[in-house]
């Protein structure tokens, strides 16, 4: 299974490893369940590429978009089952269309419990290759009206893969990741249908690395009050505003307001003590 991977969005590397020309280079980062990232398919029909008959557009990494269906079994086909894909019927129709795709990886996620907690671990090949990870795309109309495109992962069993065993719950079925190698990605794209499955979908036995890498932690948000005070500050005094000025804030979100350089403090604005752990912004 993959939840989580660093897409290849390097101009450079496209073309290097896949034969892929982008115009320029992507944003480097991780990639989740309905994030967007390249993959790879067959030009379309008629399309002039000389030899090079693969094309790359960016899709949601999630067969069923949210704005299609935002149930948990949808929230869950990032991934899909080389044994069943062909007759599941999220993706039977994508299958026996002959709708594969390649998705091109630096590296993914998956989680150890050897600790007796779960730790993410980041994956990759010892080679500094990119993988070219087998999967099944299809085309929708979005919400606006045009078209775009989602994308799955194949996974197979990996209970006795040497690498890929140690992932996973205690108790769970392993999986991995189809991972091609390079001289299969013109026959994958390109196959009969009855040929895809028993032929590419298998476990990847060239050798991998991994290192623990754990989620960055998000940062605490901070506790905003209620119903907060909005205030002035003014030659180091603080003031309490008027309605008109508090109504102001309320509409803008501003809790507070900077010294705002005036050199007269208005007398009719009573003095209000001063409070702690307000965010300050500039009125001026």
């Amino acid at each position: 299974m993959c939840a989580n991977y660093i897409p290849v969005t390097s101009a450079e590397r496209l073309l290097q490893f896949f034969g892929i020309v982008r115009a320029g280079d992507g944003p480097a980062r991780d990639v989740f369940p309905s994030g967007v990232s390249p993959f790879i398919r067959l030009a379309p029909a008629g399309t002039d590429r000389g030899e090079l008959n693969r094309t790359s557009d960016d899709g949601i990494f999630r067969f069923v978009p949210d704005f299609i269906s935002k149930e948990e079994w949808a929230q869950n086909t990032q991934n899909v089952r080389s044994e069943t894909v062909d007759s599941k019927s999220t993706f039977k129709r994508a299958w026996l269309d002959g709708q594969r795709c390649i998705v091109p990886v630096e590296a993914i996620y998956e989680f150890d419990y050897a600790s007796g907690e779960a730790v993410r671990w980041r994956i990759k090949k010892a080679n500094g290759e990119p993988m070219g990870i087998a999967g099944v795309y299809r085309s929708l109309i979005g919400p606006d009206g045009k078209e775009l495109f989602a994308f799955s992962m194949l996974t197979v069993n990996a209970d006795d893969h040497p690498f890929m065993q140690q992932f996973h719950a205690p108790g769970e079925e392993k999986r991995m990741v189809v991972i091609l190698e390079p001289e299969d990605f013109e026959g994958w794209l390109t196959c009969s249908v009855d040929q895809a499955n028993g032929r590419y979908c298998k476990q990847w036995h060239g050798d991998l690395v991994g290192e623990p890498m754990p989620l960055p932690k998000r940062p605490k948000k901070a506790s905003v009050p209620k119903d907060p005070w909005a205030i002035v500050l003014c030659h180091s005094d603080i003031y309490s505003l008027p309605s008109a000025y508090a109504d102001y804030c309320r509409k803008r979100s501003i809790r507070a307001i900077e010294p705002c350089g005036c050199t007269n403090a208005s007398p009719a604005i009573p003095r209000l003590s001063y409070s702690r752990g307000f965010a300050f912004h500039s009125l001026c």
